[in-house]
């Protein structure tokens, strides 16, 4: 695994939404977003102006900024044709959109300076229903998830304003070990293998993906994915 270039990375976009009524009665998103111009302000949440829609799945601090890699661009254009949706950056909710950077060459806890800013990889991302419906694709999600192009989260270490253009330099590696692309393979490949399982519940693992994961090394079983997936109940 190559890490990306502490000095070459440029953010393509910042970018921020508003939740707003979405495809489904009842349903709202701020999936949709746009880039900023001038400096942004990234707090504990988040960049500033940035909206969630459910905070029961969405934000926080541990999914306070949404990166997704532009790189993938090309081969959702080749897999599910011109979409309006796929011609800038935003289509997948991002906050950042850079070249250069992929689950492959980033690490779970790397820490990453971006202007003023400084972000630890928290988490990979778990599609939901939403990209379905954005993408007017009916297995959207379940393909992001498959393929592994599902971008990740960091959580805020230290606040400040960023811009467009800004150099992300990588500070720490903590876990050369974990790219991404490794732990997102436990979920998609339904790995039910106790050796695998135990030596990624030894990584400093959010709340959720600790629970998800000690729960197969107990049970033998993969969780069921239809509601997250498909937006229909589980069973």
């Amino acid at each position: 695994m190559n890490a990306p270039s502490p000095h070459g990375v440029r953010v393509r976009a910042l970018l921020t939404g508003v939740a707003v009524p979405y495809s489904r009665p009842g349903k709202r998103s701020a999936i949709a977003k746009t880039p900023r111009a001038g400096k942004v302000y990234i707090g504990p949440l988040g960049l500033e102006g940035d909206e969630q829609a459910d905070t029961r799945v969405h934000g926080g601090v541990d999914k306070a900024v949404h990166h997704y890699p532009f790189d993938h661009y090309a081969a959702w254009r080749a897999e599910v044709g011109e979409s309006p949706v796929l011609a800038e950056p935003g289509a997948f909710g991002e906050n950042i959109s850079t070249t250069g950077m992929d689950e492959s060459n980033v690490c779970l806890g790397d820490r990453w300076t971006l202007g003023e800013a400084v972000l630890e990889v928290s988490q990979g991302r778990q599609p939901c229903w939403k990209l379905n419906d954005r993408f007017c694709v009916p297995d959207m999600a379940r393909r992001v998830q498959d393929t592994g192009r599902t971008g990740w989260y960091y959580r805020v270490l230290q606040a400040g304003a960023a811009s467009a253009g800004d150099e992300i330099a990588l500070m720490e590696r903590p876990f050369p070990e974990w790219p991404l692309s490794r732990l997102m393979r436990l979920l998609a490949e339904r790995v039910l293998d106790a050796g695998r399982l135990q030596e990624a519940l030894e990584l400093p693992l959010v709340p959720s993906w600790r629970k998800l994961l000690e729960r197969r090394l107990a049970s033998g079983r993969v969780e069921d994915w239809k509601k997250r997936i498909e937006g229909r109940p589980a069973g």
